[in-house]
């Protein structure tokens, strides 16, 4: 469903060339919840927005459900990712301006759903993550761990099949981190593909397969070990 056939990243970086990606060779099936660890720098969050569909290749091919995601225009590559996938980022990317509910209504905007419909949905979904009553706060008016809350039912706005996070768990307390875990394994049983980079053992080892990264190098492209059920 998702897969990455002999792909690179390169850049320059002033003048020193960068290699992020190297001949990367990854499968994931739908369904799947997977976490990518390694260092810092490793090429963990390049992997990630070029499996989304937001960061071409130097080289190789990158497949969603078949389709070569970077053979298509950038005007089918826009309309591919807002109907199926989801992003979840470590800065939330709220707008400061609009209220929450405001916030969740903005791709089902785009998506040109009748105003009515915004309101009604994006409400349900900030009930769905228990902020039923902050639907009028603005982003600066909620805590850090209910922002995030906010950008996960944005995330859930058009109903994606594949989500990827990346550090989702970076700027939360412990509690609210494992609160989001928990959600990400909610989603996951629903049938969704989950993609988490992380530093946090706790949300690598929900996870039900690990893919690790050194120095822009894909040690494994295949499930690492298996995931322990939580209660």
């Amino acid at each position: 469903m998702l897969r990455m056939e002999g792909v690179s990243k390169s850049y320059h970086h002033r003048t020193s060339p960068v290699t992020a990606l190297r001949d990367a060779n990854i499968e994931m099936n739908r369904g799947d919840y997977v976490s990518i660890v390694g260092p810092s720098g490793s090429g963990k969050s390049t992997l990630l927005l070029m499996l989304g569909g937001m960061l071409s290749p130097t080289g190789g091919r990158v497949y969603v459900d078949g389709r070569s995601l970077y053979d298509m225009t950038p005007n089918e590559r826009a309309a591919f990712r807002k109907k199926n996938v989801g992003f979840v980022f470590q800065t939330f990317n709220l707008v400061p301006y609009l209220t929450a509910v405001e916030n969740v209504q903005v791709p089902l905007f785009l998506a040109g759903t009748d105003e009515a419909t915004q309101r009604d949905h994006a409400s349900s979904l900030l009930g769905r993550v228990g902020l039923g009553d902050r639907l009028d706060h603005k982003p600066s008016e909620l805590s850090v761990g209910q922002q995030q809350r906010v950008a996960l039912a944005r995330v859930l706005a058009n109903d994606p099949g594949i989500i990827l996070a990346d550090e989702p768990t970076g700027n939360l307390d412990p509690e609210t981190g494992r609160q989001v875990i928990e959600f990400f394994d909610e989603l996951n049983k629903e049938g969704r593909t989950i993609v988490i980079v992380t530093h946090d053992p706790r949300a690598a080892e929900r996870a039900k397969t690990t893919l690790r990264l050194v120095n822009g190098t894909v040690l494994n492209g295949k499930a690492e070990s298996g995931r322990a059920e939580h209660a």
